[in-house]
């Protein structure tokens, strides 16, 4: 050995061998996480996406829709990474289907509906009760978690089968299309959730009435990771950051959520 290493002629071999011991593992490209997020929780996604690329490196590319649209879409194979439900009904079917990566579904969130109107002085806690308006927006319950929250609340109150019959009710297929309805003024209020019309100072735009919970089951909003994801590590690390990461769970609240912690 000690004759090779005085040769000339081995010097460059040597050193091309030194220098790729010495030299860093390659890192791994960055992710593109497609994400399969619940219509009432795109906003606050769009918030958590440039904190969690600034984290990681990795960008999540959302697709947002009701809860039960994604659902069939996932059976069918549609390439998500991550479902970020509406709901934890859906999770666990898919969980139940062998379609997610074990141990991986959380609750991310738990929602509040609640009965809103653009217009100030539009909406009160007798406002249905009393009538005098022409619709009501709602999600679509077989759908859309909040959707069947709202239904809930009203055959709570004893008005969900007299306002179907009088036609006052009307359907959107995600709860953002019930949030326009109201906006653009096409219905008197929707039932929305409590996400879409808070502002980042904790008070809400127009006129609103918040439902007890009492009158609603509560929603659940669970994540989790499919196994059809490619990316099933960075799929990893978004999950955890979002379950653990406290500017994650800041971001959440503010937007109108509750958190498990």
């Amino acid at each position: 050995m000690r004759h090779l290493l005085r040769s000339p002629a081995m010097w460059p071999c040597m050193l091309l061998l030194m220098l790729a011991a010495w030299s860093p593992a390659p890192r791994a490209a960055a992710a593109q996480l497609h994400i399969a997020v619940a219509a009432n929780f795109l906003g606050t996604l769009e918030k958590l996406a440039p904190l969690f690329a600034h984290a990681s490196g990795d960008t999540l590319l959302p697709s947002a829709g009701s809860t039960g649209q994604l659902y069939t879409q996932i059976t069918q194979g549609a390439p998500f990474d991550v479902f970020l439900s509406a709901d934890a009904a859906r999770p666990q079917r898919l969980q139940s289907q062998g379609l997610t990566v074990a141990g991986s579904r959380f609750t991310y969130a738990i929602g509040t509906v609640v009965l809103w109107s653009p217009r100030a002085g539009a909406v009160a806690g007798r406002t249905l009760r009393e009538g005098g308006y022409r619709f009501i927006g709602i999600a679509n319950p077989a759908n859309a978690p909040y959707g069947a929250a709202a239904q809930q609340v009203l055959t709570a109150l004893g008005l969900w089968s007299r306002l179907n019959q009088d036609r006052k009710i009307v359907v959107g297929e995600s709860i953002t299309q019930t949030w326009q309805f109201a906006a653009s003024g096409n219905d008197d209020m929707s039932f929305v959730a409590l996400s879409q019309v808070i502002r980042p100072d904790g008070s809400i735009s127009g006129s609103h009435w918040l439902p007890p919970q009492s009158m609603y089951r509560p929603i659940d909003q669970d994540a989790v990771i499919l196994s059809s994801s490619p990316n099933r590590t960075a799929a990893q690390a978004f999950t955890h950051w979002l379950r653990t990461a406290p500017q994650a769970a800041a971001i959440i609240r503010a937007a109108g959520y509750r958190t498990d912690d």
